[in-house]
């Protein structure tokens, strides 16, 4: 099942708020809330799953959109962006410190508010194994609210990014420079590498069936000497993979 990228806006300038929520939406994001104050934004996360934060540096309360970006460093396993008036070295470098997966600053256009996104996400979801294990020993609430994102993995369609369940994934094609990613009902097309993509991927489901193909070995429905079936695709598999599965089936 995919799912609209799920984004909080923290900016405590109402018109900019709304303005910035009226390009999201237009894109095709879900906002989960739009908030003003530092306490508002972590009363949301507490309670509600978020795939990424856009926060103002300068905040209506006493605690800053850093110190925001603090919190969810250090409590949290998802990516944020800066979006604020001020591009001074001074704001820049403390900005640094809790180190942003983006900074934006106003005024801006649609397409920059949808470039930050789209970086930002992609560039969290490369590094989403080092970051799954930094937040390993952080209290249960944290934990399980990032438990989605350890079960799957965003895929690009369009302009949007769609966060897919692994256990969704049927199989994946190499087709020259793309990768065609195949679900019970759906196709993505991704630019990877087939080797690197499947180091992104559950060990214990998903194998290189063939020089061209991984496959999620849950969907497999049948076997032959030389294919594999998934949902009525025919997939030609390598005779160390055939080894595999029988070895697989009669342990």
């Amino acid at each position: 099942m995919e799912h609209p990228i799920k984004i909080l806006i923290v900016e405590d300038n109402v018109i900019i708020a709304d303005d910035m929520q009226s390009m999201l939406e237009e894109i095709g994001y879900e906002i989960v809330d739009n908030v003003i104050v530092y306490e508002q934004a972590v009363e949301v996360l507490k309670n509600n799953h978020v795939d990424l934060v856009l926060i103002d540096i300068i905040l209506a309360s006493d605690k800053t959109g850093i110190d925001l970006g603090k919190h969810i460093r250090d409590a949290y396993n998802i990516p944020f962006i800066f979006v604020t008036s001020n591009s001074d070295r001074a704001t820049v470098e403390n900005a640094k410190t809790v180190k942003p997966d983006g900074y934006l600053v106003k005024p801006f256009e649609q397409q920059d508010l949808y470039t930050s996104i789209e970086i930002a996400l992609s560039n969290f979801n490369y590094a989403r194994k080092e970051n799954t294990k930094e937040i390993a020993g952080n209290e249960g609430d944290a934990f399980t609210s990032n438990s989605v994102l350890k079960d799957s993995i965003f895929v690009k369609k369009q302009h949007l990014y769609y966060r897919i369940q692994f256990g969704d994934i049927q199989f994946i094609k190499a087709d020259n420079v793309y990768l065609e990613v195949n679900t019970v009902d759906k196709k993505f097309l991704v630019r990877s590498p087939l080797k690197d993509y499947l180091e992104k991927l559950p060990k214990n489901k998903f194998y290189r069936a063939h020089k061209s193909y991984i496959v999620n070995v849950d969907h497999i429905d049948a076997i032959n000497s030389k294919d594999i079936m998934i949902n009525n695709n025919l997939i030609p598999i390598s005779k160390d993979f055939k080894e595999f599965i029988i070895s697989s089936m009669n342990s």
